[in-house]
């Protein structure tokens, strides 16, 4: 597995002088401006002036003895959901360009500053985040650090995060997740990815798709970055993450839906970091959870997503909808066909299947599953038929999505073997539990690494 500076490597050498906070945004801006890079689609909106503004500030504040976090000095780059007081927040779409600008920063992008964290800029994702896969007709799509040449995609909808990363723009990235967004580009490109229970962090001030889904987090190096930024933009700053012992752990695999229609390489990377769990001392359980199978009937007529994106798009779209991507329309506009009664009865579906569902992990430590059943596919394939896009789409999210709906928290790992097409594990918990998953995937991140050095 690649291995990808963490926020710890940039700290230490930030602290013994090795380099400067300026430098390393100057080395990312420099990596957005290749010509032979993938800036140009990775990011919409940037502020070079800014970001060499908040480095400088950075590095005069370390010199005075003064670090405000972790993050001091580090280049971070946000989706383009979030507002920046004074901008237009386009959401990856051409539609949204004429509306007001923000008056103000986003929650988030707050808490980021007043830790020290440099933005380069706001990162393309597919258009208003409705898909898993990260094409952009409008922007065009950053092509996945995995086999460039042949051209796969990075994953959506937070196309952009992953790819600032693995290309040296950003060391990590804040994403936004409705049903897989960042745990889908995160597993596809070779990075950790968390998304948090979703009421932790604050959505004020970041355009909704699905406001009973959707959740705010980050794309990194590791997990231990992810904590980090977590513990940021959440406002536990107090936290302290720290691996559990593998052994004597009870990791439930669920063997309903989310182990069909795996390919042989994911199959293969999942089955072999299980055997070393396994042998690490930890207990791998085998369960069946028939809530899962029932999940595309509840969502038959589209689900939350359609209602909740209808209800904020309506108006743009009868005004500027013919400037959308056809197949990020095409999905919303099911939630016109859906009627009050439609809604609540998947609101009250899904409280009786949750219950369900957190009584049958209640005995466990955290269940697995691969994040996505599938290595990342190319963009010619999926950009040449609406079929082949949809079907992709549906199993890239089908994994992902079961934790949005359950409120979980969850975060992807890398756990493929070196020079092979990346795979994400899913590790994951019922709502609330994101301190015992975030030290979960600390141990077994740790396993993993050791196996692969």
């Amino acid at each position: 597995m690649t291995r990808y500076p963490t926020i710890a490597d940039v700290s230490a050498s930030l602290a013994s002088k090795q380099t400067t906070s300026r430098k390393l945004v100057d080395a990312a801006i420099a990596a957005i401006d290749d010509p032979a890079g993938q800036g140009s689609k990775a990011f919409i909106r940037r502020n070079d002036a800014r970001a060499r503004a908040m480095a400088d500030a950075s590095d005069v504040l370390r010199g005075a003895g003064q670090v405000r976090s972790p993050l001091e000095g580090i280049a971070i780059s946000v989706k383009d959901l979030f507002d920046f007081a004074g901008e237009v927040t386009t959401a990856g779409s051409v539609a949204n360009n004429q509306s007001a600008p923000a008056t103000a920063d986003a929650p988030v992008v707050q808490a980021l500053v007043r830790a020290g964290a440099v933005i380069t800029g706001t990162t393309n994702m597919s258009e208003f985040a409705f898909s898993g896969l990260g094409l952009n007709p409008h922007y065009g799509t950053p092509l996945n650090v995995y086999d460039r040449s042949t051209g796969r995609i990075p994953g959506g909808s937070s196309s952009g995060a992953a790819v600032s990363v693995t290309d040296g723009m950003a060391v990590a990235a804040i994403g936004t997740d409705t049903g897989g967004s960042i745990r889908i580009p995160a597993a596809f490109c070779g990075l950790a990815g968390f998304k948090p229970t979703a009421s932790r962090v604050s959505r004020e001030h970041v355009l909704p798709l699905s406001t009973s889904l959707d959740s705010i987090g980050p794309i990194s190096a590791s997990v231990a970055c992810c904590a980090v930024i977590d513990a940021i933009i959440s406002g536990e700053t107090d936290r302290s993450i720290r691996p559990i012992p593998l052994a004597g752990l009870r990791l439930a695999v669920p063997q309903t839906v989310v182990l069909n229609d795996m390919d042989d390489h994911v199959a293969a990377s999942f089955a072999a970091t299980l055997s070393l769990l396994s042998a690490a001392g930890a207990h791998i359980v085998e369960i069946d959870v028939p809530e899962f199978a029932q999940l595309a009937t509840i969502n038959a007529k589209g689900g939350l997503i359609a209602a909740e994106a209808w209800h904020w798009h309506r108006n743009l779209l009868e005004s500027r909808g013919d400037t959308y991507d056809h197949r990020v329309r095409s999905r919303i506009l099911r939630g016109r066909d859906m009627s009050a009664a439609d809604y609540i009865d998947v609101l009250e579906a899904r409280t009786a299947w949750q219950l369900g569902v957190n009584d049958k992990l209640a005995s466990f430590d955290a269940i697995l599953l691969p994040t996505v059943p599938t290595i990342a596919p190319t963009v010619a394939s999926l950009e040449a038929d609406d079929a082949t896009f949809f079907a992709a789409n549906g199993l890239t999210l089908r994994n992902p999505s079961i934790i949005n709906f359950l409120d979980g928290c969850a975060l992807s790992v890398p756990c493929h073997t070196a020079g092979s097409a990346p795979v994400g594990l899913m590790i994951a918990g019922g709502p609330m539990t994101d301190a015992k998953v975030l030290s979960v995937g600390l141990a077994i991140e740790h396993a993993l690494n050791a196996k692969a050095a």
